[in-house]
């Protein structure tokens, strides 16, 4: 169900993209070679304000519940992910990028180090 809403929104934001495509620009501005938009696109500013669920996923358990219980300060979980992996960012629980640890002013960061591309995202919503 969720999937499908997806697909729509996709095909809505395809076409909008088809519309602002052509020669005529509609009154809309242009965006530059940098990628930074010349001015607001009424076509984006319907979606800027939907929250997302952004989620780095480090590495995946599986455990029984007995040794879930056993677990306290100073355990270890072993995760399926090997260290130098590249992590995997989740927006709204589709893979969106991968990238790796980075500590900027004592705090943790992802930089990103590969976008999945429009074409797999949408595969992967099938």
């Amino acid at each position: 169900m969720e999937d499908e809403s997806a697909k729509e929104d996709f095909e809505a934001l395809e076409d909008i993209e088809d519309i602002d495509s052509g020669d005529d620009d509609g009154g809309m501005d242009e965006v530059s070679e940098s990628g930074a938009p010349g001015g607001e696109t009424k076509s984006l500013d319907l979606i800027l304000d939907i929250p997302l669920t952004v989620t780095v996923e480090l590495g995946r358990s599986k455990m029984l519940i007995n040794d879930l219980l056993q677990l306290g300060q100073g355990s270890v979980i072993e995760l399926t992910k090997l260290v130098g992996e590249p992590l995997e960012v989740l927006v709204n629980q589709k893979l969106v990028a991968r990238g790796e640890v980075v500590v900027v002013n004592e705090k943790f960061g992802v930089r990103l180090t590969d976008i999945v591309s429009p074409m797999e995202r949408v595969q992967s919503l099938s």
